[in-house]
């Protein structure tokens, strides 16, 4: 008893931090499959805003602070350009950025909060 007592502290700040980290890779990947799926919906359709919004919206619907949107505004906004990609032809390019919800911050490992970038450039 008295060793658990003395270990439950660590047990529970390495259980966070744990917790913490899943909720942020499964972020990154979430937030770079949205990005490559509304990249190749751009390549089509580049003026539809809306249409590009909602394929960002359903890829990451699973993530607790985008499961309630509706828009891309705030948490998760989208932009989409042509440009001229690094063959000289002409290319979409997709940034989605996502901030997190608030995490437990371990100092020196983790902050409180993340916002992630993902940009993606795909040949029209």
């Amino acid at each position: 008893m008295l060793e658990l007592a003395l270990l439950s502290p660590w047990i529970f700040f390495l259980f966070i931090g744990a917790l913490d980290w899943g909720i942020y890779a499964y972020a990154l990947i979430s937030l770079e499959s949205a990005a490559r799926s509304a990249c190749h919906y751009a390549r089509g359709k580049m003026g539809d805003t809306t249409g590009i919004c909602n394929i960002v919206l359903g890829e990451m619907k699973t993530l607790p602070n985008v499961s309630s949107l509706s828009t891309c505004s705030g948490v998760l906004t989208v932009n989409a350009t042509q440009v001229t990609g690094p063959d000289s032809a002409n290319a979409a390019q997709v940034t989605v950025t996502y901030q997190s919800p608030s995490l437990i911050p371990i100092p020196g490992l983790l902050k409180k909060q993340f916002t992630i970038n993902r940009t993606v450039t795909m040949r029209i």
